[in-house]
């Protein structure tokens, strides 16, 4: 017995498809000239089939022109076929078979030469896996008898897709040949998933993005595990057969989630039902397959009735608001149509309503990969041209708004330097020209500053409240304003506490400014909402560099000081530091 292709490194198989064929015959069809025989052989004490050595019963092997499906099959799990093969000049020949349907044996003239499965006591076996076969021959071949015996409890029984005489470097070459569309379809696909995936974990359209991307991988996947490549990449048929299943039945549900969106809740509502049926089954025919309960291949024929049920129906709910939708929606589902439609015609080949042929269902996959790159390109170039205008739009915008802005810059510079009550100067302020001035004043000139106080203010705030307060800050501030130099600074340090700063002043001149405001603040008369709220008097302290310190900063504690001294000596006054106080 001869194993089903023995695994090659794919270095092998790239060495085999470069070397040059030389001088060798063609491969040949098998589709002409078998026989075929219901049921199973008996055998003999030694295990040798009865029916590859009797010749007295040749009446009942019939004729067929391809090993598939005889007719009269009626409750028959087996079926033996037999021919004789033709000459042929071959440096290494082998029989190449599409696929099986579901597990064999291949006699050469009574020579057990192949075995596709295992066989137990009563001739069956379990399904391993739907995959081509390559099946050595010795040179001398030629008019030899080969006999397959077949089990198949399968919609199917039998040799499927092509049988052929064959060179192996010839066959390496036809499979890759053969798969290469297919593969770079399917990394496209899986690209396009990939890509569509990260979109759908960042995207506000989720749901759509989630939808092109199942899929895209559920069509790649099928297609990689469909392409007969893969077998060279990996022989483990029947995982490829999971895989293809798992991509197959996953299509709708794909589909409908990118569909669901686009209509209104009544027919959204029937589309999320398709598609979340189709998600139970995929789920139910996996599990029951494996767990041993089912065999995979049971599963196809079921789920393609369903298949063929609910496509249709699908695009019956399409139809009724296909008015409804944009171009690019209609695009993708023309693009699905193309794919449902070669879904639908490779269905129909593999249950036989249709004569055998590869049908190009990859086409399909990259028809639906290739509208919604377009799709998404149309978008890309329109996001550009709006990203264009929208970058013009907002340089006009900036250079409108930049005047406005220096504008207000300059107010909230000026409101941070002001006290808000009484629109003079703030601490903030006081603290940053005091420390100007006295930069300017250590370089030879002279400074004043001057500490002013209101007099019981805390006593006069609880008798006439708090808002007449306010209007007497506002006044004071007003007059103390007024009585000083443009060039002097007037700030409020807080409460009822007032200080100015006189560049270039002495504590003379200091002094003659201050005793001008305490006059007139005795003469002025405060009123607050019709009321007269009488007089408020000030006291203040004086203190000038560099009469009275060695460095400008000295000068408000020295004020502070005068100032005490003016609240101590009865208040409504001007002091003036002295150092011997």
């Amino acid at each position: 017995m001869r194993s089903l292709v023995t695994p090659l490194r794919l270095s092998t198989l790239l060495a085999l498809f470069l070397l040059p064929i030389v001088a060798t015959a063609s491969s040949v069809a098998l589709d002409k000239g078998w026989t075929y025989r219901w049921g199973d052989s008996p055998r003999l004490d030694d295990g040798t089939p009865v029916w590859l050595i009797e010749s007295d019963s040749e009446e009942d092997w019939k004729s067929i022109d391809f090993p598939s499906n005889p007719p009269g099959r009626e409750a028959n799990h087996h079926v033996w076929f037999r021919t004789t093969l033709p000459a042929g000049e071959w440096r290494d020949p082998i029989l190449y078979i599409y696929s099986i349907d579901l597990i064999a044996q291949a006699y050469l003239d009574g020579e057990l030469i192949y075995q596709h499965g295992s066989f137990d006591d009563r001739g069956e076996g379990p399904f391993i896996g739907w995959l081509w076969h390559a099946i050595s021959l010795p040179e001398d071949f030629a008019g030899r008898q080969l006999t397959f015996r077949v089990y198949s409890n399968y919609t199917d029984i039998g040799l499927w897709g092509e049988v052929r005489l064959m060179d192996r470097p010839e066959f390496f070459r036809m499979i890759l040949n053969r798969s290469a569309p297919d593969l770079a379809v399917s990394a496209f696909c899986l690209l396009l998933s990939l890509l569509a995936g990260s979109f759908a974990l960042i995207h506000r359209r989720r749901q759509t993005f989630a939808g092109i991307g199942l899929f895209s991988l559920a069509s790649g996947v099928m297609i990689l595990a469909e392409t007969q490549a893969s077998q060279l990449l990996l022989d483990k048929p029947l995982l490829w057969n999971y895989l293809a299943a798992a991509g197959y039945y996953a299509l709708p549900v794909g589909i409908g989630l990118l569909l669901e969106p686009w209509f209104k809740s009544h027919h959204s509502r029937w589309i999320r039902r398709l598609w979340q049926f189709h998600l139970g089954y995929l789920v139910l025919a996996l599990a029951l397959a494996l767990s041993g309960i089912v065999n995979l291949s049971s599963t196809f024929p079921v789920y393609d009735l369903l298949l063929a049920i609910s496509l249709p129906l699908l695009f019956a709910l399409i139809a009724v608001h296909l008015k409804q939708l944009n171009g690019e929606q209609r695009l993708i589902i023309a693009a699905y149509g193309l794919f449902g439609l070669l879904l639908l015609l490779d269905m129909a080949v593999a249950h036989g309503l249709l004569p055998w042929q590869r049908v190009p269902v990859s086409l399909g996959a990259l028809g639906f990969s290739l509208a919604i790159v377009a799709i998404s390109l149309r978008h890309y170039a329109m996001t550009q041209r709006e990203l264009v205008e929208l970058n013009q739009h907002l340089e006009r915008q900036v250079e409108d708004r930049t005047q406005d802005l220096q504008h207000m810059v300059e107010q909230l510079r000026a409101f941070s330097y002001q006290d808000p009550l009484t629109g003079v100067k703030n601490r903030r302020h006081f603290d940053e020209i005091f420390a100007h001035e006295a930069a300017i004043a250590r370089r030879g000139s002279a400074l004043a500053l001057i500490m002013l106080d209101i007099d019981h203010f805390k006593h006069f705030n609880d008798l006439h409240g708090h808002e007449a307060g306010d209007a007497v800050l506002i006044a004071t501030a007003s007059l103390i304003d007024e009585h000083f130099r443009e060039a002097d600074v007037v700030c409020r340090l807080g409460g009822e506490e007032f200080v100015v700063v006189m560049p270039g002043a002495t504590a003379l001149q200091a002094n003659e400014a201050v005793e001008r405001l305490l006059d007139s603040m005795r003469r002025q008369c405060f009123l607050h909402g019709g009321e007269t709220l009488g007089c408020v008097s000030l006291s203040c302290g004086i203190a000038s560099y560099p009469a009275h310190a060695d460095d400008p900063i000295e000068l408000i504690r020295l004020a502070d000081q005068a100032l005490y001294r003016a609240k101590h000596r009865g208040r409504d006054r001007s002091e003036t530091y002295e150092p011997s106080a």
